[in-house]
């Protein structure tokens, strides 16, 4: 009974860390790069934005003269909140989630009609981990320079780019520490050597190699609100575990610690990267007038085996449990024949995971209109269908695996396999160019950002489906050396998930394995992003 109530609950915290690795991919691509491209909603290929081409289309890079130097800031400023609320017979196994809990003299479930908030952004610092920022928006940095030697067709590019990245933390008593209490996924491009060639006056190709550093970290709080954890709060109740005394001791033995479905478990840490991964990206453009540019552009899959660590600490009730239990007859025959947890306090290890970094295809045209305004239109597709599951690989036998793979075939004493189903979409991107003067431009943005998550997976620790990106910014040449670029952009998305709408977040079927801490809660996410960004070129 009790060991398919561990098998979920630690198939669930395990797949949270590696989903915040997935979950969160299509929203942060491009967001945190170049303004120019955010004012126009991405929909730059046909015209790349100064040194960032080696990013959106390296065949751009031949629009660069000289030798020049880039410096991006980009603000980034987030605003997380989610609504927990309990509908008409909420209940885990007979147990209503809003009456007192006579041990503690509070609502069972301290999460039900509650909310979760946060705007505090978090970073992967290679090396180290989650990164807390201070509270407030912060600053994703990148810079590059471009080397054009007179006369030449070849122009040089290298540049240090964030090209995925997103994190947060919440208060550690905030309701929605259980998906998690803190999290960074972040891709950091830190070598990006990068060729353009002018072929002729239409046409133009790039290649570069882009070498990256990948990091992913979990803080997760634990809990297991399902129908097996409401049995056991019921026979421990029905033992009158609060007297002190067990009526079936020696032979069974079931007040150790206090457990049931609303009680944490522990706390989970994993911290995982890769430090070299290596990924191609090719580029063309076509400019058959001065007024029609297309361009395509193309980045490669990256094989990556994922390395780090990993750290459960329990609560000294679920230890205690745990360890009275097979202190008993009939627990210690149970825990024999099915490996049942001894009760330890903690464990830790190594863990790792092969990820591929998904590949990705973009192309676009640049038209204008009217002397004074441009019209860019681009379509994008990311392989992240390659997301059907993730593998975990641990060091060593855990008692938790050994547990679960009685009832699982995604689970060995030793292995861990999470599924997500993600899908591919195609994202569509359109901006407009207004040329106020010869030193001016103004510019607008849409982009259409599908989500790649099943309605059946959605999560708090991803909040969102479908997403618009809308923007708004500007150029300005400062003198005939010196360009500067601003934006501002605005992105939210609303989900609403009602009890048993996914079974990532708040199935409460006693046969599912994912993790979910909200079983039986309807729940509603709200995701507000804020992104404001300055850029400086010069030639030096």
């Amino acid at each position: 009974m009790l060991t398919t109530s561990l098998k979920k609950r630690m198939l669930g915290v395990l797949a949270v860390c590696a989903l915040s690795g997935g979950a969160q991919a299509q929203l942060t691509q491009n967001l945190t790069l170049h303004p120019k491209a955010l004012a126009l909603g991405n929909a730059v290929t046909a015209d790349p934005p100064g040194i960032m081409a080696i990013h959106y289309n390296p065949a751009g890079l031949t629009k660069l003269e000289g030798r020049q130097l880039e410096v991006v800031l980009m603000n980034i400023y987030l605003d997380i909140d989610a609504d927990f609320s309990a509908p008409d017979g909420y209940e885990i196994f007979g147990i209503d989630g809003l009456e007192t809990d006579p041990m503690t003299g509070e609502q069972r479930d301290p999460v039900a009609n509650s909310s979760s908030h946060t705007n505090n952004v978090a970073l992967y610092l290679p090396g180290f981990g989650i990164l807390r920022a201070p509270p407030g928006p912060a600053v994703a940095p990148s810079a590059g320079i471009s080397i054009n030697p007179p006369g030449s067709k070849l122009t040089f590019g290298n540049a240090f780019f964030l090209p995925m990245a997103a994190g947060f933390y919440r208060d550690k008593n905030d309701p929605g520490r259980y998906m998690p209490q803190a999290t960074a996924l972040q891709r950091t491009t830190y070598l990006s050597p990068t060729v353009g060639y002018e072929i002729n006056d239409k046409w133009a190709v790039g290649a570069g190699i882009h070498i990256s550093h990948m990091g992913l970290a979990a803080d997760q709080y634990m809990r297991a609100p399902n129908l097996l954890l409401g049995v056991a709060e019921t026979l421990q109740t029905a033992f009158n575990c609060e007297s002190g005394e067990e009526p079936l001791q020696p032979w069974l033995a079931l007040c150790g610690g206090n457990i049931g479905p609303w009680d944490d478990i522990g706390v989970l840490s994993l911290n995982m990267q890769e430090t070299v991964s290596p990924t191609y990206a090719l580029g063309v453009m076509w400019e058959p007038t001065d007024w029609f540019r297309w361009g395509a552009s193309y980045t490669s899959e990256a094989d990556m085996n994922m390395k780090g660590t990993f750290e459960i600490q329990y609560t000294d009730d679920w230890s205690g449990f745990w360890q009275r239990l097979n202190n008993s007859v009939l627990g210690a025959i149970s825990s024999a024949i099915l490996s049942l947890p001894s009760g330890a306090p903690r464990e830790a290890g190594n863990v790792s995971m092969d990820l591929t970094y998904p590949q990705h295809f973009q192309t676009g045209v640049s038209v204008d209109v009217h002397p004074k305004l441009t019209v860019n239109v681009d379509v994008g597709w990311t392989d992240f269908k390659q997301w059907d599951a993730f593998n975990l690989r641990f060091d060593r036998n855990l008692e938790f695996l050994g547990a679960a793979r009685i009832l699982s075939t995604n689970a060995t004493q030793s292995t861990l396999s999470l599924p997500l189903g993600f899908t591919d979409q195609w994202n569509w991107g359109f901006g407009l160019e207004f040329h106020a003067t010869d030193r001016l431009d103004l510019r607008a943005g849409l982009e259409i950002r599908d989500s790649v998550i099943p309605d059946d997976q959605r999560q708090i620790l991803a909040p969102f489906g479908g997403a618009n990106l809308y923007s708004v910014g500007m150029g300005y040449r400062w003198d005939r050396d010196t360009e500067i670029d601003l934006n501002l952009s605005y992105l939210q998305s609303i989900e609403t998930i009602p009890a048993n709408g996914s079974c990532n977040l708040n199935c409460d079927n006693i046969t599912n394995i994912i993790y979910n801490p909200y079983a039986g809660l309807d729940v509603k996410t709200s995701l507000r992003a804020v992104l404001a960004g300055l850029s400086f070129r010069t030639k030096f």
